[in-house]
């Protein structure tokens, strides 16, 4: 498989997964606020809106949910974190808003498996 193709068929599968975890929050009530949402500190996969709270979410998806864990660095969940507090800045709740960070691992079935609250 070329590189091109390579790069196509992650994109393909990044995007499943984010179908997949959509389908989850919002059978659980949450309302889809922005997909790929990007900011001077990078792109947050997911936000979602649960009544007052602001949940931002990184998919993850590996052939196993560990291998999607350990596809995880700090870096990223702080890169994460910066843009949350961006777009609440952008928004008119402001800085006060309620937020939470959560982490989405799919495997290769496409199951789920959500971490929520993860601290930093």
């Amino acid at each position: 498989m070329s590189a091109q193709a390579r790069r196509l068929t992650n994109y393909m599968n990044g995007l499943a997964a984010e179908d997949c975890i959509e389908r989850v929050y919002c059978d659980a009530g949450a309302k889809v606020v922005k997909r790929r949402w990007r900011s001077k500190s990078g792109e947050v996969d997911l936000i979602f809106q649960m009544g007052a709270l602001f949940v931002f979410v990184e998919v993850k998806k590996a052939r196993d949910f560990a291998t999607a864990a350990m596809r995880l660095s700090d870096r990223q969940m702080q890169r994460i974190a910066r843009a949350a507090e961006e777009f609440c800045a952008s928004i008119p709740l402001g800085n006060g808003a309620e937020i939470r960070i959560d982490v989405a691992l799919v495997n290769e079935s496409g199951e789920s498996e959500i971490i929520e609250n993860v601290s930093l």
